[in-house]
């Protein structure tokens, strides 16, 4: 029996997107550009309105485009579902809660001021009432997708600016459910009466939410903790993922937004001690879906409407981010802003974002919209999101330019706390360097792969993390390009020297103090780039020679001093001269001394 043929064009879109990205990022990072507008770019080179037009004429063109964008929107969906998870593991319904003015306050205020001068200049356009509502809705919504990355990539989530930029996106976020509620109970073909289609609507979404909420207090955490005990990092991933996907189907069905689910299972992972594992088995996923994304985006773009009418699509464009920057920046005064984060969060949220599309699609689909106008709103929010990566870049410079240092000194947030201490692996020894740290008020937050000490230590309210503290993307999660420094106590040499190598390529300047077994290893910890690694079998002496000495009767102060004075020669020798000097040190303690007098190494 012959094997089956593999249908090769069925994974056409799959190939050409990775092939896609192994060209994107590495050329937008050489020419120092956002990769954003890289994938965007190729999305309208390789969609139906770029190269896949010229497939009719040139059949060989299918090979290398995609002149379907349905067969990329659902992977596309996804990215913004995994933007969403992540945001919300990074939340908390802690912190959500003291964001809660800036989201429901300046974040609401946003959306219904924007939406309703949107679609009053909708109106003098001709607009019909509906249409010119619902397209001003889709317009008023900025992009999650992009903004969000950009603050991350320029490590300024935490400041004034990304905060309240944050709070804003997440209003906005939230509030695509009832829109869609609305546009389903308007929709003419549904049936029944607008009250009864939007309380059905609304029940629905409260259900889905409820269950989700519900499943996810209960199971996750259980769930997490017996497929953690099995040691499995495959079994680990398929779960999270699984969670994920699970949660944002379970909206979808009921007619929330599939990244509305997706947050809310987030938010609920966040106060679990397996947040920072799951948070560095979906990123890579983020990523690659996040580039699908942009990658649909760029397809929508009709770059010929846009050489038949560029002034006009161009007029309009600048237009929406001039009248939402106005009106953000004067909305951030009213909420008490700084005039300075004003500007940089209008100029990142004045552009038009990924749910228009969602919008535009549903209300297209429903017969709200008409086909031209969705169609205008569809090019217009697209040309605008290229803009961001521009506007982002700018957005600082600006704003120090109208707003001087010496007139916000005063207006800005206090200083935040400086970056925790990160404990890799909290057996005995870590617990201890823990307890050291609590006592001088040092903020920390500790790492280990034992799922049941992590569990226990949990319950004894330690900040401890389930996760391979050897894997560079979990250590990324650990918030290692802020941390104060990095304590390494692993058992085994091997994880010891692979956390140490892989953090101190990206943290240079980070303090890293590292356990180590013995002086060989210790010497080589230090080849690797630890600030200090302290040895078990030298440490171990000397604190028996300082006992020995003290209970023969030595004065406290002169064995301390002595004791400290050895293990700086000890620490001279393996950084320099490495483990044997510092073994022979220790063999002859004498001769290593008269050596270093006469400043023989």
């Amino acid at each position: 029996m012959a094997a089956p043929t593999a249908d090769i064009g069925s994974y056409k879109e799959i190939i050409l997107f990775l092939a896609t990205a192994g060209v994107v990022v590495p050329l937008a990072t050489r020419l120092r550009i956002s990769p954003v507008l890289g994938f965007i770019g190729a999305g309208a080179l390789l969609g139906p309105y770029g190269l896949g037009r010229l497939t009719g004429d040139l059949p060989w063109l299918s090979w290398i485009t995609i002149p379907n964008r349905a067969a990329v929107s659902h992977l596309a969906e996804f990215g913004v579902v995994f933007l969403l998870f992540t945001i919300g593991i990074e939340l908390s319904w802690d912190r959500l809660r003291v964001l809660r003015r800036l989201v429901f306050g300046l974040g609401g205020a946003q959306v219904v001021v924007c939406s309703m001068v949107l679609a009053g200049i909708g109106l003098l356009l001709g607009i019909k009432p509906v249409a010119a509502v619902l397209g001003g809705l889709a317009l008023a919504l900025s992009s999650t997708a992009i903004v969000i990355p950009i603050l991350a990539s320029q490590k300024r989530l935490g400041s004034p600016t990304g905060r309240s930029t944050f709070a804003v996106l997440l209003f906005q976020d939230l509030a695509v459910a009832p829109v869609m509620f609305m546009i389903a109970a308007l929709d003419p073909s549904g049936g029944g009466t607008l009250l009864w289609n939007l309380v059905l609507a609304l029940g629905q979404a409260a259900v889905a939410l409820a269950v989700i909420v519900l499943v996810g207090r209960v199971a996750m955490r259980p769930l997490l903790h017996i497929v953690a005990q099995t040691g499995g990092s495959e079994l680990f991933m398929a779960t999270s993922l699984l969670m994920v996907l699970v949660a944002a189907l379970l909206a979808a069905a009921s007619g929330v937004s599939m990244a509305l689910g997706a947050f809310v299972a987030g938010l609920l992972l966040a106060e679990t001690e397996y947040r920072r594992a799951i948070e560095a088995v979906v990123d890579p996923f983020k990523g690659l879906l996040l580039g699908v994304f942009f990658v649909s985006i760029g397809m929508g773009l009709d770059v010929t409407s846009l050489l038949d009418r560029p002034l006009v699509i161009l007029a309009f464009a600048v237009g929406l981010v001039v009248i939402k920057a106005g009106i953000i920046v004067g909305l951030a005064r009213v909420f008490r802003l700084p005039l300075r984060v004003g500007i940089e969060m209008a100029l990142l949220l004045a552009p038009g974002g990924e749910f228009a599309f969602v919008l535009v699609g549903a209300a297209l689909g429903s017969q709200l919209l008409p086909a031209d106008v969705a169609q205008a709103i569809l090019v217009v929010t697209t040309v605008t999101m290229v803009l961001i990566p521009i506007l982002a870049r700018v957005a600082r410079p600006l704003s120090r330019r109208i707003v001087p240092d010496s007139t916000a000194v005063n207006q800005t947030n206090p200083t935040p706390e400086p970056g925790r201490v990160v404990i890799a692996g909290f057996g005995r020894v870590g617990q201890l360097i823990a307890d050291m740290l609590r006592r001088h008020n040092i903020p920390y937050i500790a790492v280990d792969s034992n799922p049941a000490l992590v569990f226990a230590q949990r319950e004894a309210g330690q900040p401890v993390f389930y996760g391979d503290t050897s894997s560079p993307l979990f250590l990324k999660t650990c918030a290692i390009d802020t941390a104060r420094a990095l304590v390494v106590t692993l058992d085994a040499p091997s994880a010891s020297e692979a956390v140490v190598e892989t953090v101190r390529g990206w943290r240079p300047d980070l303090t890293i103090v590292a356990r180590a077994r013995d002086a060989r290893h210790a010497a080589q910890l230090y080849r690797l780039g630890v600030t200090d690694a302290v040895p078990e079998t030298i440490e171990a002496s000397l604190q028996l020679s300082e006992a020995v000495l003290v209970d023969l009767g030595v004065a406290m102060g002169p064995v301390i001093a002595s004791i400290h004075e050895r293990r700086d020669e000890f620490r001279r020798a393996l950084r320099g001269g490495g483990a044997g000097e510092a073994e022979g040190a220790a063999r002859r303690p004498g001769e290593f001394r008269a050596r270093r007098s006469s400043g023989k190494r």
